[in-house]
Parts: C-alpha cells; structure tokens; sequence
C-alpha cells in the first residue's frame, strides 16, 4: 500500500460527535471530536474529504470549548500537562494486527502500540495541519538518539525560519525533534515522515505539523524503547478513526 496524502477542506455538512469522558482531579474532564463531512469529486469517482477539530469539557463553564492552538497552550499554562485523554495509558484494543505494530489515528490524536492480549499503549500525538496529512502502511527503518532535524527542501523554500537550518540543526533541547525520533520508510525510501518528540508539548491534540507525528519527549522516549526497526506502522485514512480497534 502507498503512502497517500490528503487534501482535507473545509466544508459544511453532516456533524458526528465522538465522546469520552473520566473523573480525575475531582472534577470531570472530557474530550470530544467533531467531524465535518462533504463529497468532493475526484479524478475517476468520488472521494471523501473531512476536516476534524477537537474540543474539551471546561469543568469550570462547563460547557465544551474548541481545542485550538491558542486553548491549548492556555490549558498547558494552568494545568502544567496535556488534557487526561492525551496522557500515556494502557486501553483495550482488538486488533488482527500483531504486537509491536504502531496504528496511527490522527483524527482522534492517538498513536496505538498493539500489546498482547488485546490491549494498546495509547499516546497522544499532534498530527499535520491542514493540506499535511497522509495515510498508508510503512514501517521504522531507523531510529536516533537526539536527532539532526534537516528541513525538507519544500519546507526550507516557504519557512524562512527552517532556511537557516538548510544543512541540519544538531540534536538538543531546542531541536524541534525532540529527544528521540523513528524514521518511517516505504520499503527502502525515506517518506520523510517521522514519529518524534517536540519542544511545544501543549501540542499534543492539534493538527499542526508539517505531516510528521510529535509525542511528548517522555512519550517518545517510552515508545521509542519499545519498538523494534522494521516495525508495521499503518497511518489510517481521515475519516477511518478508530472505535474498538481494527
């Protein structure tokens, strides 16, 4: 299967609301997605395109308020952590795909690491923006220890901030990889997708990368630990989110 990449719009349509909830900290706290669907044509039928934004419960108004990057760092600021939902926890997770597979679902924001008997590490993740986004099967070809981050030629052009670092920034505390990254390869090509820290971690939820997925660097050092090179990465389509498992 190749990699695909999406072209998500806006458009108005049918709302699906997916809703969990859990105590904590004495007051409840609660994540919801919102899903915008329309039909768009394309070359040789239709195709599907959605666009997806997240929202929290505010136990304070409580009522549900949009998680956007301005919420979330306002969040980060007070509670000095990510939402509950986006924290590291064992879930349960039926899956025909075996242990130590990786299952990405960015409309939700989580990253699955398939474990026997059922059960997933789930980890919130930050995903691309809008125009970003890609699904398919792939794989961990390398994995690195406080990573080079070299910008692509396509992000040198448009960002002037990632121009200076046309030739790599060194791996530390402000290189945008994080501590750890995993690189994910189509048989023997570099996607130039990667699974990696992030030195924004009120991030984690939001669609705001340029394609690669971010974790929290305990997160990405916790899962990098447990993944083996060649590990099966499947990267879901938009609109594919996940419920039990698949």
């Amino acid at each position: 299967m190749k990699v695909l990449r999406r072209q998500p719009r806006q458009a108005d349509g049918p709302r699906l609301t997916v809703a969990g909830a859990r105590q904590g900290g004495g007051h409840r706290r609660a994540l919801r997605l919102f899903v915008v669907t329309a039909l768009v044509l394309a070359t040789g039928g239709a195709a599907l395109a959605q666009a997806f934004r997240s929202e929290i419960f505010d136990p304070q108004t409580r009522r549900w308020v949009s998680y956007d990057p301005q919420r979330a760092m306002r969040y980060y600021q007070a509670h000095g952590s990510i939402p509950d939902e986006f924290r590291r926890q064992v879930v349960d997770f039926r899956t025909a795909e075996e242990p130590g597979t990786i299952i990405i679902d960015g409309n939700r924001h989580f990253l699955y690491l398939v474990q026997p008997g059922f059960k997933a590490i789930r980890y919130g993740i930050g995903v691309g923006r809008e125009g970003f986004g890609w699904a398919g099967i792939v794989r961990v070809g390398r994995k690195t220890e406080w990573p080079t981050w070299t910008p692509p030629p396509e992000m040198v052009a448009r960002d002037p901030k990632a121009a200076k670092y046309r030739n790599g920034m060194p791996g530390g505390p402000d290189n945008p990889l994080g501590p750890r990254a995993m690189y994910l390869y189509e048989g023997s090509r570099d996607t130039i997708y990667r699974i990696h820290g992030t030195t924004e971690p009120w991030s984690i939820g939001l669609n705001i990368s340029s394609g690669c997925i971010r974790l929290n660097n305990d997160d990405i050092i916790d899962l990098y630990d447990r993944v083996e090179i060649d590990a099966k990465v499947v990267v879901l389509m938009q609109g594919a989110a996940l419920y039990r498992g698949i």
